[in-house]
């Protein structure tokens, strides 16, 4: 691991390089990805990555999102290598923000109830450095005031159009709107707690909702929406 971050760290424009995941949580498997984050002053040139010599997929930044950004998916001595790519003047103006109570919830793959750009700061907290210098910002107090609505905000329309969904008979449409309400409602719950969510992964059990989980297994009604709601402890909204 420290012999492949060092080689990492020789990127032209990377200036420090991080364990993230599992591997860094110690919740990995034997199987487990490696995943490591490169982050860079000014860009990163995707063919300085591929001169490393490793098989695999190697993505431009800015090609899996605005906050997620870009990276790569390597073979590298018959480790599955997963390399995510951090503009580090991006990173500290999120992690300001944040420190302000200040964040914006974007539309990215891979997750379902939008992406808060405090994750950013929580990377910051949560994975081990390895090349490099890094902030290690605690969850501000002012992001605990400020994100828990607006997740809650977000589930209860989310929970309303679902719920229009499943009167249409949408079933579809009906369960993705539930499932947003009730990964935003985690989120939500989450952050009041000063926790850090780097993605959806395992967040609704850490929230205390698993029944919403085995309720959406069930199918989408308008039914379901009644349940949610009390679950989720979202007022009904009025149009």
């Amino acid at each position: 691991m420290r012999r492949l971050a060092d080689r990492l760290a020789e990127i032209p424009g990377v200036v420090a390089v991080t364990l993230g995941g599992s591997r860094a949580a110690g919740t990995h498997r034997a199987d487990s990805d490696w995943d490591f984050g490169l982050y860079y002053c000014g860009t990163i040139d995707p063919d300085d990555v591929r001169a490393l010599g490793w098989e695999g997929q190697v993505f431009g930044p800015g090609d899996w999102g605005r906050i997620v950004n870009g990276g790569a998916w390597l073979q590298v001595e018959g480790q599955a290598v997963d390399l995510i790519y951090r503009d580090l003047d991006d990173v500290l103006e999120w992690t300001a923000a944040a420190e302000q109570g200040r964040f914006e919830i974007q539309r990215e793959v891979g997750y379902v109830a939008g992406i808060a750009t405090y994750v950013l700061a929580g990377e910051l907290a949560i994975n081990e450095v390895l090349v490099g210098d890094l902030p290690r910002p605690v969850f501000p107090e002012a992001l605990r005031e400020a994100a828990p609505p607006l997740w809650f905000r977000l589930a209860a329309g989310a929970l309303e159009v679902g719920r229009g969904h499943a009167r249409r008979g949408d079933g579809v449409a009906a369960v993705a709107n539930y499932a947003q309400a009730v990964l935003a409602t985690a989120q939500g719950r989450l952050a009041a707690r000063g926790e850090w969510a780097l993605n959806e992964k395992g967040i609704v059990d850490r929230a205390g909702l698993s029944e919403a989980a085995i309720l959406l297994a069930g199918g989408a009604t308008e039914r379901s929406a009644e349940q949610l709601a009390m679950m989720l402890t979202l007022p009904r909204r009025r149009r």
